[in-house]
């Protein structure tokens, strides 16, 4: 008989409920006035005679562990023998469950920081995590950077855990847009969180994208009923995320006691079958308990009653689970008792293992941050000689020659498909070039268009994405920082995240204060990611080219102004043409004052050096081409030779990206200089709208000028 999420579609029953108490759970049934769209998953109810009793046991086991575990990594925790530790207790059954369905190395798994019972199903094993507790070099999760229940494992398709609530969504998206793309792939993702994670926007943009496009991505939540100490009903509207499920139309969601191994397998298997076939997402929401704190740094009897407490340790999964296999006749209190010897004794020797090892060499501590292989590319093989091109039209052939050359190579973002071609035109014909399910549009959600990405390029794609504007950039930023910046960094180099992100910035367009932003200062500082801001069209296809082809992420940044200024119109280069990254461009050879600079303002620059040249001052001109990484013998050869140094960049000047620049000239070049360092910036204000406002805010031509002849006359 075909059994629903619960017990009927039009009864409640009564389970166990995070709090400690029986919970009156109620279906969709009990709601019948309310709209619901999503549809409930139907399956069988199973018992330990389903099973092979090898299996069972084995399970049960591995629950063991996972308990004995959080226990000592408790235990050495208050011997100073650890850092940090947030436990898996209460979570095991619902875990093992969905592990035991599981194939590591074939399905994605895109956790969080409480899945220790499910990397023990996929494989792993109490020396690994004692490594990894105890932050030890060879722990293969991290090394010694993440903290602790932080797990990756690229064999088992195990994605670096980010610690930031809700980044996990996103790129188990990206990962199965990648199983969709291989028709012979019966591979599912696996993406937990807990009920806290479901209020984060990610959680509802992964939703719809995965019902959108059937997507095979089983949305596990863990309820334990709180979020810290926030309980749920402060945080989910209608108190479960089950119910926020109901209005995707392609989601199919169930409900069930997580404490229980047989009714969380039972939904399980019914999901994955369903994914393995074609199907689309399904959102399980388990009810479990939390037996332990949300993390060694916590003290839940601050905010939970002991009566709450104990009635949590009542419906223990353990002994549930311990119980029926009892009652089955598979376990008694010898074996009970035999089993829990072996498993404290292997835990206890892993520890003493795991304490013997190295610590990692503090001269590591910089490694990983970037690829540190060679890439193999042949840089400036020949001087750009075709016809004249402008940048956008640069750009546009750079992404047409790359995607023919490799078919990994996927371009999306906002208006970026079909024959629009991006607001910009710099996607235009892709879509009819290469087809739909390469240059495609994404739904209107900033972080999903980076969030995704993350999970194409760890299952081996070539992800080109476009951010409209980089005013509109923020929704992707704790993408951009929490996972793409440090993901090889986190995993110790095990993974990487080669991705381009295209950005159109910048102002002297009319555009306000949603139109004219510059971001670099802001992306400069994350370690882990790769900035170019290209001011010629041959310089921004040569480097486009070259970021498609590196192993790192590179925030490709493109000035509106300049796509089809005639001042950054250049002969256009061949299909070969590279150029590498970390490499300034000497746009004017002077000997009076160096002016350094990028983008926009290297025009700015040059149309001021022609006018002081009639003045007799000459300008040593140097574009930088890429901020990270910034070419700092050019710009320190330069100031060595003039010695006098203006910075001009577009951005504001406080804590602009400019203001590094000063710091090295002043601390690398100091004994060069016969003048103090100049800057030029926009005036610290949003730019605004009106061409007079626009005007006085950003920096021009008279600028640079005044500068220069200031510092040529020191």
């Amino acid at each position: 008989m075909a059994r629903n999420s619960r017990r009927s579609s039009r009864s409640a029953a009564t389970v166990p409920s995070g709090n400690g108490h029986s919970g009156h759970v109620v279906t969709d049934g009990d709601e019948a006035a309310d709209v619901v769209i999503g549809d409930e998953l139907s399956f069988d109810p199973v018992g330990p005679e389903d099973f092979e009793p090898a299996t069972l046991l084995g399970v049960y086991r591995t629950m063991l562990v996972s308990r004995r575990l959080d226990e000592k990594m408790l235990t050495l925790l208050k011997q100073g023998k650890g850092y940090f530790h947030i436990g898996c207790a209460g979570h095991e059954a619902a875990q093992a469950a969905v592990g035991l369905l599981s194939r590591p190395g074939h399905d994605w798994f895109s956790g969080y920081y409480r899945d220790l019972m499910m990397y023990l199903m996929l494989g792993g094993t109490p020396r690994e995590v004692m490594l990894h507790h105890l932050s030890k070099a060879d722990d293969p999760n991290s090394g010694g950077r993440q903290m602790s229940e932080h797990y990756s494992n690229r064999e088992r398709h195990v994605l670096p855990l980010s610690s930031s609530v809700g980044a996990q969504f996103l790129p188990a998206v990206g990962v199965g847009l990648a199983i969709r793309r291989d028709p012979g792939s019966d591979a599912y993702v696996y993406c937990s969180c807990g009920d806290g994670a479901t209020s984060q926007g990610e959680f509802h943009e992964a939703l719809n994208w995965s019902a959108r496009a059937g997507i095979p991505v089983l949305f596990l939540v863990q309820d334990n009923k709180y979020a810290i100490s926030v309980p749920v009903h402060d945080q989910t509207a209608g108190g479960s995320a089950v119910k926020l499920a109901r209005g995707y139309e392609g989601l199919r969601r169930a409900h069930v006691d997580g404490t229980d191994f047989f009714e969380t397998w039972s939904a399980a298997r019914a999901a994955i079958d369903s994914m393995r076939s074609g199907g689309g997402p399904v959102c399980l929401v388990a009810d479990l308990v939390r037996l332990l704190p949300h993390s060694s740094s916590d003290n839940h009897a601050k905010y939970r009653s002991p009566e709450e407490l104990e009635a949590d340790r009542q419906v223990d999964p353990v002994l549930r689970f311990e119980q029926r296999l009892t009652a089955a006749g598979l376990l008694d209190a010898a074996s009970i008792a035999r089993t829990r010897k072996e498993v404290q004794e292997e835990v206890d020797e892993a520890a003493v293992w795991a304490r013997d090892q190295a610590d990692p060499d503090p001269s590591t501590a910089l490694r990983h941050v970037l690829f540190e292989g060679d890439l193999g590319l042949e840089y400036e093989r020949s001087t750009p000689a075709g016809g004249p091109v402008v940048m956008v039209d640069a750009i546009n052939h750079a992404l047409r020659e790359e995607m023919a050359r490799d078919e990994r190579i996927l371009v999306y973002g906002e208006d970026v498909g079909g024959d629009k071609g991006g607001v910009f035109t710099a996607t235009r014909g892709l879509t009819a070039r290469f087809g739909a399910d390469r240059c495609f549009n994404s739904p209107l959600a900033e972080a999903s268009v980076v969030g995704t990405a993350v999970g194409l390029s760890a299952s081996g794609f070539r992800p080109v994405v476009e951010i409209q504007f980089g005013d509109y950039i923020w929704p992707a930023a704790s993408a951009l920082r929490n996972q793409v910046a440090s993901f090889r960094y986190r995993s110790n180099g095990a993974w990487g995240c080669p991705m381009v992100i295209r950005v159109p910035v910048g102002g002297y367009i009319h555009g306000g204060l949603c139109h004219s932003q510059n971001i670099e200062a802001f992306f400069g500082h994350m370690p882990g990611l790769v900035v170019a801001f290209p001011s010629t069209a041959a310089d921004a296809k040569g480097l486009l080219k070259t970021a498609i082809r590196m192993e790192d992420p590179v925030l490709f940044l493109e000035h509106k102004a300049l796509y089809r200024a005639a001042a950054a119109r250049s002969p256009e280069p061949d299909a070969d043409y590279l150029l590498p990254f970390g490499k300034a461009r000497r746009v004017r050879e002077g000997s009076d004052v160096s002016v350094i600079t990028y983008g926009m303002m290297v025009h700015k620059a040059a149309a001021a050096a022609r006018q002081l040249e009639k003045e007799g001052i000459s300008i040593d001109l140097i574009d930088l081409r890429t901020l990270v990484p910034l070419d700092q013998d050019a710009v320190l050869a330069s100031v060595r030779r003039t010695g006098r140094a203006l910075v001009v960049y577009e951005d504001n000047g406080f804590a602009g990206y400019g203001a590094e620049l000063c710091a090295q000239i002043a601390d690398l070049a100091f004994e060069s200089l016969d003048a103090p360092i100049r800057r030029v910036t926009a005036a610290f204000a949003p730019i605004p709208f009106a061409d007079p406002l626009e005007r006085a805010v950003l920096p021009d031509e008279s600028d640079i000028v005044a500068a220069v002849r200031d510092l040529a006359a020191w």
